[in-house]
């Protein structure tokens, strides 16, 4: 499997509910690397896994969405603990649907998968994978 990845950074606010998040219940700042690791069997006509700029232009695009936000003041958050796994997840749906609408370019078409990697520091991270 060959795989392409790109990186790009997120900023956002936001609070959780529950004891188990003690006192990350309390509003507070959370600052990431994010990575989109895109993956296919074989490379494309051009010998790519995914045009890099494409896919970096995208992430940012996605990750722009969200970035400098307070995640609780955003209604398609309302109810929703926005763990780091959780983020994750969203990021990747959302790269998912701009590689089907053509985004990422023809050759995109025939990425596998999509892995998206939030860190949220040097020692702690989270990832989601999906199939394409």
């Amino acid at each position: 499997m060959f795989s392409v990845t790109v990186r790009e950074h997120l900023m956002i606010a936001h609070s959780f509910r529950g004891e188990v998040f003690g006192p990350a219940q309390r509003l507070h700042g959370a600052t990431y690397l994010v990575d989109a690791t895109f993956r296919r069997p074989e490379l494309d006509a051009d010998n790519l896994v995914v045009d890099i700029g494409l896919a970096t232009g995208e992430l940012g695009r996605v990750v722009g969405e969200f970035n400098y936000h307070n995640l609780d003041d955003m209604s398609e958050f309302a109810g929703i603990n926005t763990s780091t796994e959780f983020l994750a997840k969203v990021i990747a749906d959302r790269l998912a649907d701009r590689v089907h609408a053509g985004a990422l370019g023809e050759g995109a078409r025939g990425l596998a998968g999509i892995t998206v990697t939030l860190h949220e520091s040097h020692i702690a991270w989270a990832s989601y994978e999906r199939a394409l």
